[in-house]
């Protein structure tokens, strides 16, 4: 069996054609909430095994509403990943952060309708901290990572995320603006929250592609803005993955944050009376906590 991999990625498909990327093996993998949105395809690069996902499927076919979130993190768990980074379009809610920039944000504001976000239901109940929704040593090593590209990246910022998959009216953008946010996109929850409840270490490499709807002085964002920015964008991202897979491979640290260990205090449901389907179901979640 090979090594888990020490990075996964989520993000387009073009991703998997990185520079340098070798000895590629696909999984077809299932888990107790479906199938992922496509096979996790793992290979070795700069010496070191990682694995990628696409989030909206091979070929984009799958809208921010139907991803199966929780199957995607489960498979990526199932493969024994600790790190998480995923790739995201999106759009700019302040003047300072301009299209063809990278952001690494530290806050998630959730606006999404009726996803689910929890691996914690029928008869286990858990509740996970995410004060701080990202984990911060890790998005620090992806921000030094990206910023040794020469892109123009910047460290911080409020994500918001909508439902989708039509983009913003004016009146929403502008309130959006006011609440404080920086950044709009649309699968970054309920994402991040999974992988806190699987322990992952997450980070968001964010490509903004335009400035939303606010800024009267530039066109309305569109799908053929997103698709240019983002394929200018898709070198940058390379070569920021290659950055972030030497900066790990050279330190092989143990994680120093939290995120290991954020379940340790999060299960309320007393362990007799969880179900037999329940404790099968969520193992590899709890089962190191389960006596």
């Amino acid at each position: 069996m090979e090594n888990s991999p020490i990075l996964a990625v989520i993000g387009g498909s073009g991703l998997y054609h990185i520079p340098g990327l070798s000895d590629i093996t696909e999984h077809q993998l299932d888990t107790p909430f479906g199938k992922p949105s496509s096979p996790v395809v793992t290979g070795t690069l700069e010496g070191q095994r990682i694995a990628f996902l696409a989030r909206h499927g091979l070929g984009h076919t799958i809208s921010p509403s139907e991803i199966n979130y929780r199957a995607n993190i489960y498979a990526l768990k199932m493969l024994g990943v600790e790190r998480l980074v995923a790739i995201s379009a999106c759009g700019s809610l302040r003047e300072d952060f301009a299209p063809g920039d990278m952001v690494i944000p530290d806050q998630l504001y959730d606006n999404t309708k009726g996803r689910a976000n929890s691996f914690f239901s029928a008869g286990l109940v858990a509740h996970a901290g995410v004060a701080d929704p990202f984990c911060n040593p890790f998005s620090e090593q992806v921000y030094l990572a990206a910023k040794a590209t020469g892109a123009m990246v910047h460290r911080g910022g409020a994500f918001i995320t909508i439902e989708g998959p039509r983009f913003s009216t004016r009146a929403e953008s502008n309130v959006f603006r006011s609440w404080g946010m920086s950044l709009i996109g649309m699968t970054t929850s309920p994402e991040a929250f999974l992988a806190r409840e699987a322990e992952m270490c997450y980070a968001v490499m964010a490509h903004i592609t335009d400035y939303d709807v606010w800024h009267l002085e530039e066109e309305p964002v569109s799908v053929e803005a997103v698709i240019a920015i983002m394929n200018q964008n898709t070198q940058h991202a390379q070569q920021a993955i290659i950055n972030l897979v030497r900066s790990l491979s050279d330190q092989q640290p143990p994680r120093a944050c939290e995120c290991g260990s954020a379940l340790k205090n999060a299960l309320i449901t007393r362990q007799e009376v969880v179900s037999p389907e329940a404790r099968q179901r969520l193992d590899l979640l709890v089962g190191k906590y389960f006596k």
